[in-house]
């Protein structure tokens, strides 16, 4: 299974970014998405997931600000994020839930917000 990720980059305070998380090369049902993101010297956290079925959960500090979707069809999770804080920088990274195979982590794409 690979993930590509892509859609970081540098945004002042306020602005927003749209992350997307691609998996292929499996043809076992995908079950949870996630994002998680770690900044220098803390630890990581979950930003957001969503379910199969749609249902999503927010880490606090990004809920009403972000919101995550999938695209089941493309397996592809998306991660639109608005009102963008200096404290949202960190690197971003996707996981997925592969029926039968487990975890599978995404490389990191650099989050930055400052002005």
């Amino acid at each position: 299974v690979q993930l590509q990720a892509s859609g970081g980059g540098l945004v002042q305070p306020g602005g927003s970014l749209r992350l997307s998380c691609a998996a292929s090369g499996t043809r076992f049902r995908i079950n949870a998405m996630s994002w998680y993101r770690q900044a220098p010297g803390k630890q990581r956290e979950l930003v957001a997931t969503v379910t199969s079925t749609g249902h999503t959960n927010y880490g606090d500090s990004v809920k009403g600000r972000f919101v995550i979707s999938r695209d089941n069809a493309k397996n592809t999770v998306y991660l639109q994020m608005n009102s963008l804080k200096a404290e949202d920088t960190a690197v971003y990274r996707c996981k997925v839930d592969v029926v039968a195979l487990g975890d599978y982590w995404g490389q990191g794409t650099q989050v930055t917000v400052s002005s």
